[in-house]
């Protein structure tokens, strides 16, 4: 089967358990498991102080593995993007690597792109996908093999039933985004892609619908909203709303006062996230977009 190479370029594995059983499954599967010498580093609240971090980036990209895939994210990647060498990803990627993540791992695709033009993938992580009790979520796994087999070439939902909107067609877009918290904080640093005419996807877990708000409000005054040709909602969970504060207030809110601000279509539904169930998204690639009713699909062809 495949190669994985498992490295830790954010946070400190903490949770031993399932970085193991998430290391079974894949050998279980039959795909042959590197695991990088840092990966259960721990330095403060880092897998590793920094220099140890990028050293595992370069490890992973010249290790030949068919996908570089981290074991969990957190936070750190921001820190040390100057140092990263994107010279030799460009390579790999090239080669054929697949490097693959989510949630902190957004700085990590927002600058590859934004330095080297490569494609790189929000998916799974080790311990958050492979590593539960319980098996991996048929989806997410059979997005997954699909990457593994080259086989994916698309992704498809169903939109909520209150957000039937006209039929939208959106042809040629360049495909990006991912954490919405670490998208805002790259803005207007050398990391931060310049993407007109895009399809943004979105997500972010354990934000107050306000704060997500806040967030949209700084990418839509820096002009970045207006500039694509559609916004894609993922999945935002793990907060709390305060009932007696929020007066009614909550995340559809946010939507909809989204969809009045830009021209562009905002799309709700999008199976990913800090969710069980979640696609495999590349990150830079050229994306064909269309609704029929509430039927959405995205389809990026054979990378």
């Amino acid at each position: 089967m495949a190669h994985i190479y498992i490295f830790s370029p954010s946070s400190a594995v903490r949770d031993k358990a399932a970085f193991r059983r998430g290391l079974r499954r894949l050998k279980a599967q039959g795909h042959e498991v590197e695991v990088d010498e840092s990966a259960l580093d721990s330095h403060m609240r880092f897998a590793g102080d920094d220099a140890t971090r990028v050293a595992a980036i370069s490890r992973a990209a010249a290790s030949g593995a068919n996908v570089a895939m981290i074991s969990r994210g957190g936070y750190g990647l921001t820190r040390i993007l100057p140092a990263l060498p994107y010279k030799q990803i460009a390579k790999a990627i090239d080669g054929g690597m697949q490097f693959v993540g989510l949630s902190d791992f957004t700085a990590f695709n927002q600058a590859v792109y934004a330095k080297t033009g490569r494609i790189s993938w929000q998916g799974p992580a080790l311990g958050e996908d492979f590593g539960p009790e319980q098996a991996p979520d048929d989806i997410m796994q059979a997005c997954f093999d699909d990457l593994l087999l080259e086989q994916g070439e698309g992704t498809g939902w169903q939109l909520p039933r209150s957000e039937s909107v006209r039929r939208v067609l959106v042809k040629d877009a360049t495909l990006w985004g991912g954490n919405l918290s670490v998208l805002t904080s790259m803005l207007g640093t050398p990391y931060f892609p310049q993407i007109k005419g895009g399809v943004l996807f979105l997500e972010d877990v354990g934000e107050h619908p306000y704060r997500v708000e806040r967030m949209l409000t700084q990418l839509l005054h820096a002009g970045v909203l207006s500039q694509q040709k559609a916004v894609l909602m993922g999945q935002f969970n793990h907060y709390k709303l305060v009932p007696a504060h929020d007066k009614g207030f909550k995340l559809s809110t946010v939507v909809d006062w989204l969809s009045h601000q830009i021209k562009s279509p905002v799309l709700t539904g999008l199976p990913f996230g800090h969710v069980d169930t979640k696609v495999l998204l590349p990150v830079g690639a050229r994306v064909d977009l269309v609704t029929e009713g509430r039927d959405a699909l995205m389809v990026w062809g054979h990378i």
